[in-house]
């Protein structure tokens, strides 16, 4: 009996002996991190810095060349439709030094002597004109009795026909010999000696709108083009926001839109609604110096006036997009998520075996993914599978 028992435990020995031996030779389970898929709220949103800016702004500029006055405005102050802004004075006279004198009254003696020279091209036109009428009238006459030919009657006209036509050059022609006479009379007549009155008549530039001094492009008095910009104006509290988003994002806004706007400054996040998709993009190089294709969405704040008064032109806002959401979704990480022949899929956990499942998503947001098949509420799945996981590999959580 002792030598069969003996024989029996050696056995047994040897046998657990060789189970040690290829449990040692066999892969361990393989640490992963795990979530579990759940249900709940889920949103779809697109986030970007964006910046305020006044949705009307009025740059007034001087309607005439003239001398403009010092604008008693500030950056800031408030302005009523319709106010002074400032007053715009004829342009001064030049100064005739001896030369320019001389020039100008030469000018006005040339002026003087062509207009004399338009008086008689004009009498000589006048007479021209009496004889074409004269010699016109005669030959109707004989047309009348057929002494001269159709074609001498129309040669008649027409030549009566363009000495009236030179009869009236002439007389505009006189008049503006006249006119420049009076044009070289001013000159001479008006130089920069002043005696110091006021202008005859000056221009009083007006605000067209009610709103703030944003901008004083000039302050102190002089000389100003026609055209030239003085006084930016606007209404600080009609603001919309600007965001550039990438042109892949663009595509999905649509005008109507909610936006919310984070980290402005203030206390609670304020609301808003996209008005505008900008159909145009423009390049901009990223921190990374990556070249990217930008839009810019314009929205509205639709929170109340009183909860962003504080809030100006030009200030840095977060913008965030609200494609899409849900207050009850089956939801899973998107980590979770891998491609397997063609299709995502998922490791889930069941008796400490991965388990691969294929799945059917529905939106995603970077973070989370919804669940449209192949899950359900409470299944555990494996985050970030490394390559060394496989279908039926045993797990550890870590």
């Amino acid at each position: 009996m002792m030598p069969a028992k003996r024989t029996l435990w050696l056995g047994l020995g040897a046998l657990l002996l060789v189970a040690a031996i290829v449990a040692g030779f066999l892969p361990g389970p393989v640490a992963v991190d795990t979530a579990i898929v759940t249900r709940g709220p889920m949103a779809v949103t697109v986030e970007e810095e964006g910046k305020t800016r006044l949705i009307d702004r009025y740059v007034v500029s001087a309607p005439v060349a003239g001398y403009a006055r010092r604008i008693e405005l500030d950056v800031g102050d408030v302005v009523g439709g319709g106010d002074r802004l400032l007053d715009l004075d004829p342009l001064r006279s030049d100064v005739l030094d001896p030369r320019r004198r001389a020039e100008a009254e030469a000018q006005v003696a040339s002026s003087r002597s062509a207009m004399m020279a338009a008086e008689q091209n004009a009498a000589a036109a006048r007479a021209d004109q009496e004889l074409a009428a004269l010699e016109l009238a005669r030959i109707e006459e004989l047309r009348i009795i057929k002494y001269v030919s159709e074609g001498e009657l129309d040669r008649a006209r027409a030549v009566a026909r363009a000495a009236a036509a030179t009869l009236r050059s002439s007389q505009f022609a006189l008049e503006v010999a006249g006119h420049e006479l009076e044009a070289a009379q001013t000159a001479l007549d008006y130089s920069a000696a002043s005696d110091g009155s006021e202008p005859l008549e000056h221009v009083v530039v007006r605000t067209p709108v009610t709103g703030r001094v944003l901008r004083l492009f000039r302050e102190s008095e002089g000389v100003v083009a026609s055209g030239d910009p003085l006084i930016e104006l606007g209404d600080p509290a009609a603001l919309e926001v600007e965001v550039d988003v990438l042109s892949s994002d663009a595509v999905k806004i649509a005008p109507g839109t909610r936006v919310r706007f984070d980290r402005w400054g203030g206390g609670a996040p304020l609301d808003g609604v996209v008005r505008v998709v900008e159909p145009t993009g423009f390049t901009k190089i990223s921190a990374l110096g990556v070249e990217e294709q930008r839009v810019l969405v314009i929205s509205d704040i639709t929170s109340p006036a009183e909860a962003w008064e504080r809030l100006g032109d030009g200030y840095r806002v977060e913008a965030s997009f609200q494609l899409w959401q849900s207050d009850d979704v089956l939801q899973a990480p998107a980590s979770a998520l891998f491609r397997h022949t063609g299709e995502w899929s998922v490791f889930a956990v069941e008796d400490g075996r991965a388990v691969l499942t294929r799945v059917a998503v529905g939106a995603r947001n970077g973070l989370r993914v919804e669940v449209l098949d192949g899950l359900a509420e409470g299944a555990e799945v494996v985050i970030h599978p490394g390559d060394d996981l496989a279908a039926g590999v045993r797990i550890s959580r870590r």
